[in-house]
């Protein structure tokens, strides 16, 4: 396709639309979603509550397939559309957004990516802790229990649990059993802080909090089966006592402080 060519037709922006909370879409996602022509959203897991007073039509993708999507997007951008394409939380994790982009560079349609806020980070601020703790884990581990869609060999529970890190287990809920069982027979302990955040930062949030050894009775207890993350490691004990950080150490010097 030529540039003039190019010129004339719109363009697709994949926006992260943030965990669930309508203020926690990002300023640049709250302005492409108000401007769009066309709205292309994951009915599933976004909030709807995030168009009102939207003008363009809105399309649920959930009830839709590839090619279906695809063919919104350039039925718009033909005309010289704004496309929002809104998927829950970051795109960037979980997001299927791969395929969409490799059809959209087979149609020569321009499109652009505006981050988010996941819910990974929202069930941290629901939790009140920090991911990584001085001297007690530097290192967070973002990752799914095999289900239908399948997990490499090397990236098991039973093989990242090795690690002791900080590990966000998404879409994995509805088997926290097992989830449990791998964590253990990779090395965890049994008493390792664990926690479980539904819908973080939707009005209906709820939060369990207790170790592998008690976490798949409380969440069974509380029949929580579907939209919550699974945290589990030394970060999230109700009651952490962590190194101070050196970068506020009054002893420690850097590029824009001298220490004493």
């Amino acid at each position: 396709m030529d540039e003039e060519a190019r010129g004339r037709r719109g363009k697709v922006y994949f926006i992260g639309a943030g965990p669930g909370a309508v203020d926690l879409v990002t300023v640049r996602g709250r302005r492409l979603i108000d401007a769009a022509d066309c709205i292309i959203y994951a009915g599933s897991l976004v909030n709807k509550d995030l168009f009102t007073g939207c003008t363009a039509p809105l399309h649920d993708s959930s009830g839709l397939n590839l090619d279906e999507v695809i063919e919104l997007m350039a039925a718009a951008t033909e005309k010289g559309g704004l496309v929002a394409r809104v998927h829950t939380g970051d795109p960037a994790l979980y997001g299927a957004i791969g395929e969409q982009m490799a059809r959209l560079d087979e149609l020569n349609i321009v499109y652009e990516i505006v981050p988010g806020v996941s819910s990974a980070f929202a069930a941290a601020a629901a939790l009140g802790v920090e991911f990584t703790l001085p001297e007690v884990t530097q290192s967070v581990i973002f990752t799914r229990r095999s289900g239908r869609t399948a997990v490499p060999p090397a990236e098991s529970l039973t093989g990242l649990a090795a690690h002791g890190a900080t590990m966000v287990i998404f879409l994995s809920v509805g088997m926290i059993d097992a989830v449990v069982a791998e964590l253990l027979e990779g090395g965890y302990d049994p008493d390792t802080p664990a926690a479980v955040v539904m819908k973080a930062s939707w009005p209906e949030q709820r939060q369990i909090r207790g170790t592998l050894r008690t976490i798949a009775t409380q969440v069974g207890e509380a029949g929580i089966t579907r939209t919550a993350l699974i945290c589990v490691g030394k970060a999230f004990a109700e009651k952490m006592t962590a190194a101070p950080s050196r970068l506020y150490a009054r002893d420690f010097s850097h590029g824009y402080r001298s220490g004493e």
